[in-house]
């Protein structure tokens, strides 16, 4: 896995989030652009698990919480997905927060409740793991 591989695979991903959103517009139920924004990635090939529990251990203990990620896509990028006014610094908090617990790279907030979600709607974070990963250029 590359930075170069993430990114391509983030612009694929927001690629597919606009698309969704061109045929149905905002104003739905986060539910359902999560499972057309997994169709679409689908048919492109790439594997996209939906729902999964996030494993959360405290002070050693595993404990049995239902807390579930929107997407993982490729194993390798979370993708939360929001139907909001906008997005908030806890939707950030808790996109950060999926990616510590799960050990992963990069995540995306994609927010369907916009007019243009290139612009507006998206934001991409990444965590130390990323900058460990070589640039792969």
């Amino acid at each position: 896995m590359t930075q170069k591989y993430l990114n391509e695979l983030t612009h694929t991903i927001i690629g597919a989030a606009i698309e969704v959103h061109k045929e149905l517009g905002p104003g739905l139920l986060e539910s359902i652009y999560e499972k057309c924004l997994s169709h679409v990635l689908i048919e492109k090939g790439i594997h996209v698990s939906m729902q999964q529990k996030v494993p959360i251990v405290f002070r050693g203990i595993y404990l049995d919480c239902d807390l579930r990620y929107d997407l993982l896509v490729d194993n390798s990028i979370i993708v939360e997905i929001k139907s909001a006014d906008g997005l908030l610094p806890i939707h950030q908090a808790q996109l950060l927060t999926y990616l510590k617990l799960l050990e992963k790279p990069k995540g995306i907030l994609i927010n369907f409740n916009c007019m243009n979600i290139y612009k507006q709607g998206q934001k991409t974070l990444v965590t130390e793991l990323y900058a460990k990963l070589p640039k792969g250029y």
